[in-house]
C-alpha cells in the first residue's frame, strides 16, 4: 500500500493490495484517468503508452485543440466540451451550468479520515490505509472539489468520495454530485447487476455492454428491492475463478444511480455511481460544503469470487462495527409466521420454551405488540405495549422468556406512522407530504419526515424508552414502504429537493445515537425483507433480513446473489413452516435447515407444534450450526454451483487458516438417470490433507479442488447434503 506523486510527470499512483490506480494532470490542469487494474511498478511509463483516438495523447500533455470530449476524465464536468455524463452539475444564479475543474494541489495522509454524517469504511490504525486528497478548482465559480482516494493495505479496494465547497460570494445549486466516475479504456465488458423485486431480491444479471448508457438505480427513497447499489464490469472470459473484474459499491441507503456509458466507437466506458440526480439538489451558500457518500471500488484478477471475498472481508471487518462485528450471532426464533398479529404473552412463552429445549438462544417478538395493533392498519408511532396482549408489558414477557434460558428481542418500525395512531393525530405534519396533494398510503402507513430534527429526536426518545423498559438484546428495525410525496413542512421551496438526502442524513444520525447508546443490542435491518440491503445500513446494523421470502428453494438464488457483495454474517436466514407462506411449496425440514444454516440461522414458525421427529431434527440442526457458526459468519465464502445456471447449487465456507471448511450442496429436482455429481471444492490448501467428518475419508486438498469429490446419490425432490472438512 503506497501512494506516490511523480512531480515531474504529474502522475498519481495509488496502490492498494494487488491493484494500481493511476491518474495524471494534463498541461491544462485537467485530472485524467490512466489506469486501474493489476498492480504495476512504473506508472510513469503511461505517459508514452496511452492515447485517445486520432493520436491525442492522454498523458500529462495535451495540445490546446485536443477534443476534451474524448479525454479520460477523472471527475468530468458539463458544458465545456465533454458531452458524456458528468460527475457533477452546479448551477449559478444566472442559470448557467458550465463548469471546469483544474488541479490546484494535493496531500497524502496516513489512515482514513471520517466522512461527516455518513457511514463509510474505516481503519483502526493509520497503518491500515493511506488517503490521497486532490484539490480541484473552478476559478470562475470559485468552487472547490476535494476528491478522496483511500487505498487499503490488506484489501484490493479503493474508497472514493467527493466534497464540494463554495468559496465564492454567491449561492450555487448543486444539481448532481456523484461519488465516483472513471473512464476505462475499451468497452469489451459484461455488466453485472443485482436486480429483482420484493421476495425476489438480488438476482444475478449479466449482459454485454453496448454503445449508450446502461444503468441501475433507485428513486424510491431507499436503496430498494429492484436494484442493489452495486455494479461490476466483467472482462471477457472472466468467471467465478478467473479473469479481471471491477466492482463498484455505494455506501448509501437512499436514491442511487450506477451506470456505464459506452462511447460509439467502443474505445472507452465511463462508469459512475452516486446519489441519483433525480429529485436531488443542494443549495450551496457561500462557505457551505456538501459531502458525497462513499463508493468502494474493488479490483480482482481472480474472477467474481475473489471480488466478492474482498467485499466480504472489508465490509465484515471495516464497515460493520460494534460488539457483534466479531461476536457470533445467536440462533433465534421469530414469532411472525407462527402467529402474525394473533398472540398473547402465554403463546409467546410457549414458543420460547420449545425453542429453548432445542438450543435456540434468542426469542424475537415481531409486529403486533404495541398500541392497538391487530393488523397493519394502525398504531405505528405508538410505541407502548398493548395491555390486552401483554398485560405485564415487555418487561414481564422478557423476564418469562429469560426464565426459559433465552434472550429477548423485538421488532420495531420507527421510521413510519399510521394515520390511525395517537402520534399522527398529534403531529399530522410530521410525515413526508406535499401541500395540496393527497398523502399516499402504503401498507396503511406514511413515512415520518426524518429531515426534521424534532422528528429524529422523537424517534431516538421513543426507541430508547422501549429499550430501557426491558432486557432487550435484539432489535429488528423495519421499514415497509417506499417514499412518496417527498416534501418537508419545514424546508423552504429552494431546498425541497434536498428532502430525500436530508432524510438519509437524519436516519444515519438516529442510528448513530441509538446504536451508540445501546452497544449490547444486536440490531438487524429490514425493509419489507431485503429492500434496504446496502453497505450504508451495515455500518450501523451488522445484519439484514435478507428477504421476506423464506422458501428454501427461492432463498438459494436470493442468498447466492446477495453473496456477490455481502458476507454471510450480514444475511438473516430462517427455517419457516410448510407449505411456505410465500411460495406455498413443501420442502423437507432438512433442506430448509441446510439453506438457512448458510447465513445467520434461525426459525420463523411455531416450534411448539413440531412433531417429536421434527424436534429431534431441529435440535440436531441447532447443534450443527453452533459447531460451524464461526466458519459461516467469519470464514471465506466460495460459490461452487450457481442456481441461476442449473438445478443444483453448492457453496462452501473456509476458515482463514484453511484448516477447516463447511460445504453445502443442494439439488432441487432429481434426474431420471441419477448421474454422479463430482463437485470440485475451492479455497483449500493443495498440500494439506483433510478428513471428511461425515465419512472419515481423508483426501489431499489438491485432489478435492482439481478432481473433486462425489456427491451421494439422493432420491426425490429438494435434497441436500453438507460436509465438514478438517485438517488432518
Amino acid at each position: 500500500m503506497t501512494i506516490h506523486y511523480d512531480e515531474e510527470r504529474r502522475i498519481f499512483h495509488v496502490q492498494a493490495k494487488g491493484t494500481s490506480y493511476v491518474m495524471a494532470v494534463s498541461s491544462e490542469g485537467t485530472l485524467l484517468h490512466l489506469y486501474w487494474g493489476q498492480e504495476i511498478q512504473d506508472a510513469g511509463a503511461f505517459r508514452g503508452l496511452l492515447q485517445i483516438h486520432r493520436g491525442s495523447p492522454t498523458g500529462p500533455v495535451q495540445p490546446a485543440n485536443a477534443d476534451v470530449g474524448t479525454w479520460p476524465h477523472e471527475f468530468p464536468a458539463f458544458g465545456m466540451g465533454d458531452h458524456r455524463s458528468p460527475a457533477y452539475v452546479v448551477q449559478r444564479f444566472d442559470g448557467s451550468i458550465a463548469s471546469c475543474l483544474t488541479y490546484v494541489g494535493h496531500r497524502i495522509v496516513p489512515g482514513k479520515p471520517k466522512l461527516p454524517g455518513l457511514p463509510a469504511t474505516y481503519v483502526e490504525s493509520d497503518e491500515e490505509a493511506e488517503t490521497l486528497e486532490i484539490e480541484l478548482l473552478d476559478p470562475v465559480l470559485r468552487l472547490r472539489v476535494i476528491l478522496r482516494y483511500t487505498a487499503f493495505a490488506q484489501h484490493s479496494a479503493i474508497a472514493r468520495s467527493a466534497t464540494f465547497i463554495n468559496n465564492s460570494d454567491e449561492t450555487f445549486q448543486l444539481q448532481r454530485a456523484l461519488s465516483a466516475s472513471i473512464d476505462m479504456a475499451g468497452a469489451d465488458y459484461a455488466f453485472l447487476q443485482l436486480s429483482g423485486a420484493w421476495i425476489r431480491e438480488r438476482f444475478v444479471e449479466l449482459r454485454q455492454l453496448i454503445p449508450g448508457e446502461q444503468s441501475v438505480y433507485s428513486r424510491s427513497g431507499m436503496s430498494g428491492h429492484k436494484h442493489n447499489p452495486f455494479i461490476a464490469l466483467v472482462a471477457p472470459r472472466a468467471d467465478e475463478e478467473h479473469g479481471d473484474v471491477y466492482g463498484f459499491s455505494l455506501v448509501y441507503s437512499g436514491n442511487f444511480l450506477a451506470k456505464a456509458e459506452v462511447e460509439p466507437m467502443r474505445q472507452s466506458v465511463r462508469v459512475q455511481i452516486g446519489i441519483h440526480p433525480d429529485d436531488f439538489s443542494w443549495l450551496l451558500e457561500p462557505g457551505a460544503s456538501f459531502q458525497s457518500p462513499e463508493a468502494v471500488l474493488v479490483y480482482s484478477d481472480r474472477g467474481i469470487g475473489e471480488m466478492s471475498r474482498t467485499y466480504h472481508r472489508l465490509y465484515r471487518t471495516r464497515l460493520a462495527r460494534g460488539r457483534y462485528r466479531d461476536e457470533p450471532r445467536p440462533v433465534l426464533v421469530n414469532n411472525w409466521e407462527a402467529t402474525y398479529f394473533n398472540f398473547d404473552a402465554d403463546k409467546l412463552v410457549e414458543i420460547a420454551k420449545a425453542g429453548s429445549e432445542l438450543g435456540v438462544e434468542l426469542f424475537v417478538l415481531d409486529d403486533g405488540w404495541f398500541g392497538k395493533r391487530d393488523s397493519d392498519n394502525c398504531s405505528l408511532g405508538d410505541w407502548y405495549p398493548d395491555p390486552r396482549k401483554l398485560p405485564g408489558g415487555l418487561a414481564d414477557v422478557a423476564k418469562r422468556v429469560e426464565a426459559c434460558g433465552m434472550q429477548f428481542g423485538i421488532w420495531m418500525e420507527p421510521e413510519m406512522v399510521s394515520p390511525d395512531s395517537d402520534l399522527y393525530r398529534q403531529h399530522p405534519d410530521w410525515c413526508l407530504h406535499v401541500a395540496e396533494r393527497p398523502r399516499s398510503e402504503r401498507r396503511n402507513q406514511l413515512t415520518l419526515d426524518l429531515s426534521r430534527p424534532d422528528v429524529c429526536d422523537f424517534i431516538v426518545e421513543a426507541v430508547s424508552n422501549v429499550l430501557h423498559s426491558a432486557p432487550i438484546r435484539y432489535v429488528k428495525w423495519d421499514m415497509n414502504r417506499p417514499m412518496t410525496e417527498v416534501g418537508s413542512a419545514t424546508l423552504p421551496p429552494e431546498r425541497q429537493r434536498e428532502t430525500a438526502h436530508r432524510y438519509m442524513l437524519g436516519l444515519y444520525d438516529v442510528l448513530e445515537r441509538i446504536t451508540t447508546a445501546f452497544p449490547d443490542v444486536l440490531f438487524e435491518s429490514c425493509a419489507s425483507g431485503g429492500g434496504r440491503f446496502d453497505p450504508g445500513m451495515l455500518y450501523y446494523m451488522p445484519q439484514t433480513w435478507t428477504s421476506d421470502n423464506t422458501d428454501a428453494v427461492s432463498r438459494l438464488k436470493i442468498q447466492y446473489g446477495t453473496s456477490i457483495v455481502y458476507p454471510a454474517s450480514s444475511m438473516g436466514a430462517h427455517v419457516s413452516a410448510v407449505p411456505n407462506h410465500q411460495m406455498h411449496r413443501l420442502t423437507p425440514l432438512s433442506f430448509r435447515g441446510h439453506v438457512a444454516m448458510s447465513g445467520n440461522f434461525g426459525y420463523e414458525l411455531d416450534l411448539s407444534r413440531f412433531t417429536a421427529e421434527e424436534r429431534e431434527l431441529a435440535k440436531q440442526q441447532v447443534a450443527a450450526y453452533k459447531s460451524i457458526r464461526s466458519l459461516v459468519q467469519f470464514g471465506d465464502f466460495y460459490r461452487l454451483l450457481s442456481p441461476f445456471e442449473g438445478n443444483e447449487t453448492a457453496w462452501m465456507f473456509v476458515s482463514a487458516q484453511q484448516d477447516e471448511a463447511y460445504m453445502a450442496y443442494f439439488r432441487v429436482f432429481p434426474d431420471p438417470l441419477q448421474p454422479v455429481r463430482r463437485l470440485r471444492l475451492r479455497g483449500l490448501r493443495e498440500s494439506t490433507y483433510y478428513r471428511i467428518e461425515e465419512t472419515g475419508e481423508v483426501y489431499l486438498g489438491e485432489l478435492l479442488m482439481r478432481v473433486g469429490m462425489n456427491m451421494p446419490l439422493m432420491d426425490g425432490d429438494y435434497q441436500s447434503v453438507t460436509m465438514r472438512l478438517r485438517k488432518v
